[in-house]
């Protein structure tokens, strides 16, 4: 199989890397559900972004030294991704990056840490009206065919409900897991509270949020309106303020329910900026959510 993503994602992680550490989101991935059946491996040198509960001080003191810790996972993990579809997925993030591309490298470059991790990664989105769910596999190859198949079938004439995603899991998936939620900000405010709350008790849940475009630019194209704004309106910055504030209230409503079921979030908003925000998502998981 031609690994068409798979090839792009690995010089996206490679490039990331060369300016950071070498192993720096893979370590990240790896340390992220420390308490779940974890067994201890051996030591490493020091890098930055470790965690200092995991120097061996009497272990560093001898060999001159800082020594961490490692673990490997004696328990394989079931990963999920929700991604959203429909036509709203075809609009732009930014001048450059379209929301579906964001959504789909972002799946792909935790997948690819998944299976790294010898983890199980399954997909899940709407398709023709129906949940279409791509089942838990533990392979690069499944991977590259689970992000061609989100590509290729997901038609833009599609209402994307957030909640009936979440609904089919709830019926149909009796195993625990963890649940990267890729979406947008008007799925964001759609979610059920009650449904979440049914997910949180038994899963890990996290929320990538793909941001909007702003009203900015020569042209753009309104998905919602199936029209071109209006030129009059675009570069306006009093509009674009108060759409920003639109945004940041939606934001800050939503916050509160993702708070009480324990789900934590971040905002991706260009393609380069994906394996950063990935680490900062592990890290508030890892930190905020010890369970």
């Amino acid at each position: 199989m031609k690994l068409k993503y798979i090839n792009q994602i690995k010089i996206n992680i490679n490039n990331f890397s060369n300016k950071r550490t070498s192993n720096l989101l893979d370590g990240t991935y790896r340390s992220v559900y420390k308490g779940k059946s974890l067994n201890f491996d051996g030591l490493r040198a020091y890098e930055i972004n470790d965690d200092v509960k995991d120097i061996d001080w009497k272990s560093s003191s001898r060999s001159g030294q800082v020594l961490v810790k490692q673990y490997v996972s004696d328990k394989k993990h079931n990963i999920l991704f929700i991604l959203d579809t429909g036509e709203k997925m075809e609009a732009y993030a930014n001048v450059r990056d379209i929301k579906k591309e964001l959504a789909l490298y972002t799946a792909g470059t935790l997948g690819y840490l998944a299976v790294k991790n010898g983890d199980f990664i399954g997909f899940l989105f709407n398709e023709d009206k129906k949940t279409n769910f791509l089942p838990f596999k533990c392979n690069i190859d499944n991977l590259e065919e689970y992000l061609v198949t989100y590509e290729k079938h997901m038609t833009i004439k599609d209402k994307f409900n957030i909640n009936d995603s979440l609904n089919y899991i709830v019926k149909n998936l009796k195993k625990r897991m963890i649940i990267f939620i890729i979406t947008d900000l008007g799925g964001i405010d759609k979610m059920d509270n009650n449904l979440l709350r049914q997910l949180s008790f038994y899963n890990d849940i996290m929320l990538i949020n793909i941001e909007d475009m702003n009203m900015v630019g020569d042209e753009l194209y309104d998905i919602d309106s199936s029209n071109y704004i209006p030129s009059i309106f675009l570069n306006d910055k009093t509009l674009n303020e108060l759409e920003e504030n639109i945004k940041n209230n939606m934001f800050i409503d939503n916050k509160h329910k993702f708070n009480k079921n324990r789900i934590d979030m971040v905002s991706i908003g260009k393609m380069e900026d994906i394996n950063i925000r990935i680490i900062e998502l592990l890290e508030r998981h890892r930190y905020g959510n010890n369970r």
